[in-house]
């Protein structure tokens, strides 16, 4: 990995939960070049995933954080509540005093095609994953100072390369987050804060069954699957003073697929 150093930065990752996810190797990737992080996770959510809750997970993330000798500090968050980005940064301000890098990860994604939609299942993700980053960007434009190196970094995902008929809420509401990245660029940039997002593309962190598995390494241009590690390097990238002219862009780092 290249050494960026960030010493000094402070960082809010949401969705940490899982040493598998992506969530995790940003917060890891950060962590090494000096970053102190805060993560938000929700272990209710995660219990109606596939893999399950590890109660323990979140915080032994926070501890290898802290190995790495920067301050870091676990907070389960429901995101879809809409004071708690506000509590969020009341909470981290008070515990770092700043926050130079917001990482928009967390995310609801429930299978459902178009003949099992429902009004509450499309309100639980756009919740989540439209309403919960906006207002975390909101906060976090509100509160910073216009110091240099102001970063927010949004997950989106490949809704606009491929059709995902069985994730249609999930899909609507990523291709929400793509729209709100580029507006919201514009509106920060004279406070010197990057808007960007990434697109992981198919990402290998406990979700794909064998099946999947095989059937996208078949069309694998580099004949493998993405790590969450990728999507960890590419946000340290976006998070440094490298990246400081790059900025309303959705960045596909899907390895051709």
């Amino acid at each position: 990995m290249i050494a960026y150093s960030l010493a000094g930065k402070v960082a809010l990752v949401t969705g940490v939960s899982r040493k598998a996810g992506i969530g995790a190797a940003i917060a890891q990737a950060f962590a090494e070049a000096g970053v102190d992080v805060c993560t938000t996770y929700y272990r209710p959510y995660d219990e109606l995933m596939p893999w399950g809750n590890n109660p323990s997970e979140a915080d032994d993330i926070v501890k290898e954080l802290k190995a790495k000798g920067v301050r870091a500090e676990g907070i389960e968050a429901d995101l879809s509540d809409s004071e708690t980005p506000a509590k969020l940064f009341d909470c981290i301000y008070s515990s770092f005093g700043f926050v130079d890098i917001l990482v928009n990860n967390a995310v609801c994604d429930m299978e459902a095609d178009v003949y099992s939609l429902s009004a509450s299942l499309i309100d639980r993700h756009y919740a989540v994953n439209v309403r919960a980053p906006m207002l975390l960007c909101a906060e976090f434009a509100k509160r910073h100072d216009g110091r240099s190196g102001g970063r927010i970094i949004n997950l989106s995902s490949g809704q606009g390369v491929t059709p995902m008929p069985n994730n249609l809420p999930y899909a609507a509401s990523k291709g929400a987050v793509e729209a709100l990245t580029l507006s919201l660029s514009a509106s920060l940039a004279s406070k010197g804060i990057t808007v960007n997002a990434i697109d992981p593309g198919p990402t290998d962190t406990g979700w794909l069954n064998d099946d999947l598995r095989m059937k996208l390494l078949k069309t694998a241009p580099f004949g493998r699957i993405g790590t969450a590690d990728d999507a960890g390097k590419l946000a340290l990238y976006l998070a440094s003073s490298e990246a400081q002219w790059v900025t309303g862009q959705v960045i596909r780092s899907r390895g051709g697929l």
